[in-house]
């Protein structure tokens, strides 16, 4: 279609300048325009009629490599000083990366604040009085478990690396030990088959039969399989016992660099909202159930950060501590609602519901002072991880600042007129888990005209670019002008594209490539005729043909919902 489009134009216009006088040349060249756009539309419909076939399947397929090549490529996010050779665990996000990032927070934060009537914002620092994580625990108790490899000095978390007994079935005896990486199922068994084969050909048991792979991690292990269990690394057993690793990153404030200048950057965002809950609760006048709401940065010294920005050792989250009264036959309910509101969250911005699923914690899963607390999982490419946590924390925060700072965070009800320290239901939400969470869910493939089609389909909400305005011709002034025109309406309200260079098949594509949900041409029978323009959708390709003055009303209802 797009060869078809340029030949046929070029070869009009040549043939209108070589036999017309100048008036006639341009009222022709509109003609023949006309006639070869409405062949271009036909083409087009015909292509979405007859030939566009699509494939559920694409994102079973794709891998994770994949995922991170089409983030870089299409500008949405980059290894973090890439010319340096990158930073371990750190990443920048590009031109596309930021404004979807931006529409997330902005999305999440319409959904559970201003559309709310009892849940205010905040916005605290980054670095707190070093007291607070005393308080809270963090400085004694918040830690990783890590091994070493003795001999390439590689540092591992302990409760992400897998062994195994390889054990015959023919006597029972025990070869040897496997030990690979936290990843799926079948990459686990993959990989782990891989290493017992070559353990059985050098115990000179080639070939023979073993039990099926039992994987626990090495927080599990003994001392006497620790001695064992051979190093990803190395492929011996050189490895040391489980350790604790405080995963706060320290710093010193102020001009000296002594003990008392010590300070940390925040890992997490929670504690800034419960050192608040006086000030903020006396201002807004708040009354017991509400909530307050933070997004913000925090910092974790990840002993190996992995899966691209899932887990990193700089990340954002999205968070709300929602106070309640206490009573063992109170927060039940609180909890429930928010484990609705938030899968109600998560699909409305576009998250596939056939890759969300459940966890829920019990006995040892939960921590000491957690009534209840339930995951919302994702089905990426490495595996069904974590996405979203909605937990019931009781009243410990609010319990370990009173008595670590001498200050009452007691509420008073006016209602009873009783005195309490309320209890608190927390959902926790990492905006870059989310953000490939989504970049996962609007994969996809299809079929248009015989070419395969690759795309992301995200929600209008959230799209970093929510319209491409497309003039059909570059070189027509009048036409443009028209263009540029609702281009500037547009971008008064959206994110939108220009793009007026190649054929118009070719620009379909790239806004299709970066998740653009709408299309706008304008052609010449929107200067000449009728005064409308053409709007495609991007997932079905449907072209449908709207006044001007009704594109900002039409656009509205499909992003804003409105």
């Amino acid at each position: 279609m797009k060869l078809y489009f340029s030949l046929f134009l070029a070869a009009e216009m040549f043939a209108c300048s070589r036999a017309f006088s100048p008036v006639a040349r341009q009222q022709l060249l509109r003609q023949q325009s006309a006639r070869t756009l409405s062949k271009v539309k036909a083409t087009v419909e015909e292509t979405v009629v007859d030939t566009e076939t699509q494939q559920d399947d694409a994102y079973a397929k794709v891998s994770m490599d994949e995922i991170v090549s089409l983030c870089k490529r299409r500008g949405f996010i980059f290894p973090s000083s890439e010319i340096y050779n990158g930073m371990a665990g750190f990443y920048d996000y590009g031109p596309l990366g930021v404004e979807l990032k931006k529409n997330i927070k902005d999305a999440w934060w319409k959904a559970f604040v201003t559309s709310r009537e009892d849940v205010v914002g905040l916005d605290s620092s980054i670095i707190h009085n070093p007291t607070t994580w005393q308080s809270s625990g963090h400085l004694d108790g918040f830690s990783d478990p890590m091994v070493d490899c003795k001999e390439t000095k590689l540092r591992y978390r302990a409760d992400q690396l897998f062994f195994s007994p390889v054990t015959l079935k023919e006597c029972g005896t025990t070869v040897g030990y496997v030990c690979v990486p936290e990843d799926n199922d079948d990459v686990m068994v993959k990989a782990a088959k891989k290493k017992a084969k070559a353990l059985l050909k050098a115990a000179e048991k080639a070939g023979a039969d073993y039990e099926a792979f039992l994987f626990k991690d090495l927080t599990e292990a003994t001392a006497e399989e620790m001695s064992e269990i051979p190093s990803p690394a190395s492929g011996k057993p050189t490895l040391t016992m489980p350790r604790d690793f405080n995963l706060m990153f320290q710093t010193n404030v102020g001009a000296a660099s002594d003990a008392a200048s010590v300070a940390y950057l925040r890992p997490e965002t929670a504690q800034g909202i419960f050192i608040n809950f006086k000030n903020a609760q006396g201002t807004s006048r708040a009354k017991i159930p509400f909530g307050i709401a933070q997004i913000g940065k925090a910092f974790r010294n990840e002993i190996t950060p992995r899966n691209f920005i899932f887990r990193s050792r700089e990340f954002e989250q999205m968070e709300i501590e929602y106070f309640i009264p206490p009573g063992d036959d109170v927060w039940g309910a609180f909890h429930e609602d928010w484990l609705s509101n938030s899968k109600e969250f998560l699909m409305s911005i576009g998250l596939r519901e056939d890759l969300m699923g459940w966890d829920v914690h019990e006995g040892d899963g939960l921590a000491h002072y957690a009534r209840a607390c339930t995951d919302i999982t994702f089905k990426f490419p490495f595996g069904v991880q974590e996405l979203m946590g909605i937990a019931a924390r009781g009243n410990f925060d609010l319990t370990q600042h009173s008595e670590g700072s001498g200050k009452s965070l007691e509420y008073y009800d006016e209602s009873t007129k009783e005195r309490f320290i309320p209890h608190v239901i927390e959902p926790s939400l990492g905006v870059d888990r989310l953000f490939l969470a989504l970049v996962c869910s609007a994969y996809a493939e299809d079929e248009v005209g015989g070419e395969k089609r690759n795309f992301l389909k995200f929600h209008p909400k959230v799209a970093p670019i929510k319209v491409a305005v497309l003039p059909l011709v570059k070189n027509k002034e009048a036409l443009v002008s028209v263009a540029r025109e609702l281009y500037d309406d547009l971008k008064m309200r959206w994110n939108v594209q220009w793009d007026a260079t190649g054929a118009i098949g070719r620009r379909y594509r790239r806004a299709d490539e970066v998740g653009t949900p709408f299309c706008i041409t304008v052609d010449f029978d929107t200067i000449e005729k009728d005064n409308a323009v053409t709007v495609r959708d991007r997932d079905s390709t449907e072209q449908v043909r709207i006044p001007m003055d009704e594109v900002i009303p039409y656009l509205s209802k499909q992003i804003d919902g409105y």
